[in-house]
């Protein structure tokens, strides 16, 4: 594979909540619209805002982080990417130096310039300040402009470009707009599936890109090499298995990675809707992502054989991996923010308790008996469980986040989220059974 060119940039930001996911989703959805191939990844581990991120671009997100896929799997990504589309857009995560590794690790690590969105709201002068320190406090980054977001009026936008420095240019300055704003809840944004009016809110942003951005502003073009992975001879060590995957508003927290991940290895993969009724696919193992069974459990309960299938799958033995909201559905009960106790499927010894608070947060290392796996958690609950952990996960970065990892005849259960792709062996040799 030869090395690409194409027109790339990620967008960052000096925190969370200044703006990163809407003005990116405005510059995929405006270049969109006018024809051009748009591929846009998102900086490590995140569910919601890929989902908002794929609407508007009309492709599927695929995350590009450091810890959890590794270097040359992320270089594998945006070269394949780059010899596709006519412009690749990288969206950050929290501050543009915050955590380990970072989004400007991964700017520096690709070349990748960065045009930096400041929320506005509250400041003027200051503005230029803050543009030239996030420009200047590493050197082996490019910022080629900043984003003034949430501006009062045009005179606003004029004043906080003021220090600017040539080099800095201000690429747009969007104003306030309430109408054009996202709902949230406790793990961020409602999910792309649950807004009926998230085209026309694309659209909107799209269109306050279009009048903000500054005439002659251009996207760099960037050389993408090809990764640097070993050759192997093919295997297909799943292959002839079918493996059963809950997707919808439920159980909504899958990296296409992760699906790429099992069909690369030989299964077919089965996705099916427990919230619109449909049954448990004949399969020969089952995953049960994470998402929101908090907000469906009379839904689920209601359902008329899956509780019974889960039960019937798992007595013949068969591999069943729950990541989270997918754990808490196996439970003996599950308590929701209102302090209401919904029985569940109760193949898995406990009882889960949503918490108006954060519970954990964090990357996550962890062994399992097949071998290394690597993936985040983030989750507002609490499980109590008399089962002992057959693994407890490592935090890279030494936060207090350690998640466990628990084995129950053929079911596999943990608050880790699994990226699939950095270890495949181990992935296949657990659902093969």
């Amino acid at each position: 594979m030869k090395a690409s060119h194409c027109q790339a940039l990620l967008i960052s930001a000096p925190s969370s909540g200044s703006g990163k996911t809407s003005i990116t989703a405005a510059i995929a959805r405006w270049h969109a619209r006018i024809g051009l191939k748009v591929r846009v990844f998102k900086t490590g581990p995140d569910y919601l805002d890929p989902m908002i991120l794929q609407r508007a671009s009309g492709h599927a997100v695929y995350q590009l982080d450091l810890f959890m896929g590794g270097l040359e799997h992320c270089r594998a990504l945006l070269a394949s990417a780059a010899g596709e589309a006519d412009l690749i857009l990288v969206e950050g995560v929290m501050g543009l130096f915050d955590g380990d590794p970072s989004s400007a690790d991964l700017a520096a690590a690709f070349g990748l310039p960065v045009l930096a969105v400041i929320d506005a709201s509250a400041m003027a002068q200051t503005f230029g300040a803050l543009a030239l320190g996030l420009q200047q406090y590493r050197h082996d980054i490019k910022l080629c402009g900043v984003v003034a977001n949430r501006v009062g009026s045009a005179a606003h936008g004029c004043m906080v470009s003021e220090g600017l420095p040539a080099d800095l240019p201000l690429i747009a300055a969007l104003p306030r707009d309430a109408s054009l704003t996202l709902p949230e809840r406790h793990l961020g944004l409602v999910q792309a599936i649950e807004l009926p009016d998230l085209d026309a809110l694309l659209d909107g942003w799209a269109d306050a890109w279009g009048s903000a951005v500054k005439p002659g502003f251009e996207f760099a073009s960037v050389r993408f090499e090809p990764a640097d992975l070993p050759v192997t001879t093919p295997t297909l060590p799943l292959q002839g298995r079918r493996i059963a995957v809950a997707q919808d508003a439920a159980f909504s927290f899958i990296y296409p990675a992760n699906l790429d991940c099992l069909r690369a290895l030989g299964a077919e993969v089965l996705l099916f809707s427990p919230l619109q009724g449909q049954v448990l696919p004949d399969c020969d193992a089952l995953w049960l992502p994470g998402g929101y069974p908090e907000l469906h459990a009379q839904a689920l309960r209601s359902h008329p054989s899956l509780f019974d299938d889960i039960h019937a799958h798992l007595t013949a033995g068969k591999p069943l991996l729950a990541e989270c909201g997918g754990m808490l559905c196996l439970s003996i009960s599950l308590t929701d923010i209102e302090g209401r106790t919904h029985p569940m499927a109760s193949v898995m010894p406990g009882q889960a308790v949503m918490q108006k608070k954060l519970s954990a947060l964090g990357l996550q290392s962890i062994e399992w008996p097949e071998g290394s796996l690597r993936g985040h958690t983030f989750h507002y609950s609490s499980l109590a469980t008399p089962l002992t952990p057959v693994a407890v996960a490592s935090n890279p970065n030494a936060g207090r986040t350690t998640e466990a990892l628990y084995q129950h005849g053929s079911l596999r259960a943990s608050y880790i989220h699994h990226y699939f792709p950095s270890n495949p062996a181990a992935i296949a040799a657990f659902f093969a059974g």
